[in-house]
C-alpha cells in the first residue's frame, strides 16, 4: 500500500459565493482517508491564502486544495509555482473558469470524490507583464468590464451582465500593434484574449481551442462589430462555436507584444490591473501541478448545453435567494376585522307567475284527423 498523501483544504469563508461551509463535512464524509491525511484551514484576511500555502509547501503538504472563488485559486496556484505540490479545487465562485476546464464538478460532494480518483498533471500558465495567469489575460473591452466590476456592488453572473451592458454602451474600440513569433500587425479591436484555458468561466469560450499542455499563447481578437450581431456572437461564445464569427481572427504564440497609444486597464483571470502601454504576454510550459483525471488531456471539458442551461437557471435563483435579505420590502399595515364588517344585500322582490296562469293563457291546440285523401284540419285539407 502506497503512503498517504498530506492534503491541506484552504477554505476562504468570505470569497465566491455559496457552499462553503458544508465542506469540511463533505470531506470528512467523502475523502479516501486510505489516500489521504486531511489538515483543513481557514483564511482570515487578503493574501492570506498565499501565506498558509507556502506554509504548506514548507511542511511537506503534497495537495492544496482551493476552497472559494477565482480569487482564492489563483493566491494559492500564485503560490505553487515551480513547486511539486499539486493544486487542486472546490469550486465556491461564480465564474469558476480553470475547475470548468479541468472538469471538476461544481458541486461539493462530487468535487471532493473527484479528487480520491485524481492524479497531479504539469500544466502551462501564463504572465502578462511579469504578472502571472492560468486561464486567461486580456485587453480592450473585458478589461475594461473587469475593471468596471470590481469596483462595483453587485456580483455573480447577472451583476456582470448588466456590467458588461453599460460599459458596452459607451465603448469606443482601439488600434493596437501587435507582434507574434511569426508576424506583426496593426489591428482594430474590440478586445484580445489571450487563453491558456478556454474559458472566462461561467461556459464563455473565448478561446474554445486552448490546451493547457501545449506550451502557446490561444489569441482572439475579436474585431468591431455591429450591435445587430451582439446575439449571434454571445450565443457562439456559450456556445463554444466563437471561431467561426467572421469577426474573429485566432491564432497561436509561444509570445505576443502588444502596443496601444496609453496605459490603461488589463486583466489576468478577470482581476483587473493598470499597466503600461506596452505588454509582453508569454508562456511558461508545464509550471504547475493541478490534480486533474488521469485521461485528461488539457483541453477543456466540454458541458453539453442543457447542462449549462440547468446551470444558469440554477445560478440565478441562487443569486435571486441571496439578494433577498438584503431588499428593504415592507407593505403598509393593515389592520382586517371580519367581525366587525357588516355587509348587507337589497331585498330584491322578483315575483314569478303561476305555471297553471301561464298555462290558462295559451292558445287552444287545434284537433286533427286523418281522412282517405290526407290530413284535415277542422274539414280543410292541408
Amino acid at each position: 500500500m502506497s503512503e498517504k498523501k498530506k492534503i491541506l483544504f484552504l477554505i476562504n469563508p468570505k470569497s465566491g459565493t455559496g457552499g462553503k461551509h458544508s465542506v469540511p463535512r463533505l470531506v470528512r464524509s467523502f475523502i479516501d482517508k486510505e489516500k489521504f491525511d486531511v489538515l483543513i484551514k481557514e483564511t482570515r484576511y487578503v493574501a492570506h491564502a498565499c501565506e498558509l500555502t507556502k506554509e504548506a509547501v514548507a511542511d511537506g503538504v503534497d495537495i492544496v486544495i482551493a476552497v472559494g472563488g477565482d480569487g482564492t485559486v489563483n493566491e494559492v496556484a500564485r503560490s505553487l509555482i515551480g513547486t511539486n505540490v499539486a493544486l487542486g479545487i472546490i469550486p465556491c465562485g461564480s465564474g469558476n473558469g480553470l475547475a470548468r476546464h479541468l472538469g471538476i464538478p461544481l458541486e461539493g460532494k462530487k468535487a471532493v470524490e473527484f479528487l480520491n480518483n485524481a492524479v497531479p498533471v504539469a500544466v502551462d500558465y501564463g504572465k502578462i507583464n511579469g504578472s502571472p495567469f492560468f486561464c486567461t489575460c486580456g485587453i480592450g473591452f473585458d478589461a475594461l468590464v473587469s475593471s468596471s466590476f470590481a469596483r462595483g456592488t453587485r456580483r455573480g453572473l447577472w451583476g456582470y451582465m448588466n456590467q458588461t451592458l453599460t460599459d458596452w454602451l459607451n465603448y469606443e474600440p482601439e488600434v493596437y500593434e501587435i507582434e507574434s513569433e511569426s508576424f506583426k500587425k496593426d489591428y482594430k479591436a474590440f478586445l484580445i484574449a489571450c487563453g491558456n484555458a478556454a474559458q472566462y468561466g461561467n461556459n464563455a469560450y473565448i478561446s474554445p481551442n486552448a490546451s493547457m499542455r501545449d506550451g502557446l499563447l490561444s489569441v482572439t481578437i475579436l474585431e468591431p462589430f455591429p450591435a445587430t450581431d451582439v446575439p449571434l456572437i454571445l450565443g457562439q461564445l456559450f456556445g463554444r462555436t466563437l471561431t467561426r464569427n467572421g469577426h474573429i481572427k485566432t491564432f497561436e504564440t509561444k509570445w505576443l507584444k502588444i502596443k496601444r497609444k496609453a496605459a490603461g486597464p488589463v486583466h489576468f483571470d478577470g482581476e483587473p490591473a493598470d499597466m503600461d502601454a506596452e505588454l509582453f504576454i508569454e508562456m511558461v510550459p508545464q509550471g504547475l501541478n493541478v490534480m486533474a483525471s488521469p485521461d485528461w488531456n488539457g483541453h477543456t471539458v466540454v458541458v453539453p448545453l442543457y447542462k449549462q442551461l440547468a446551470e444558469l437557471v440554477s445560478v440565478s435563483v441562487s443569486e435571486i435567494e441571496a439578494e433577498l435579505p438584503k431588499m428593504d420590502i415592507s407593505l403598509p399595515k393593515m389592520d382586517i376585522n371580519l367581525s366587525k364588517m357588516d355587509i348587507s344585500f337589497p331585498k330584491i322582490d322578483i315575483p314569478f307567475p303561476k305555471v297553471s296562469d301561464i298555462v290558462d293563457k295559451l292558445p287552444p291546440m287545434p284537433s286533427f284527423t286523418k281522412g282517405a285523401r290526407g290530413v284535415k284540419k277542422r274539414g280543410k285539407k292541408v
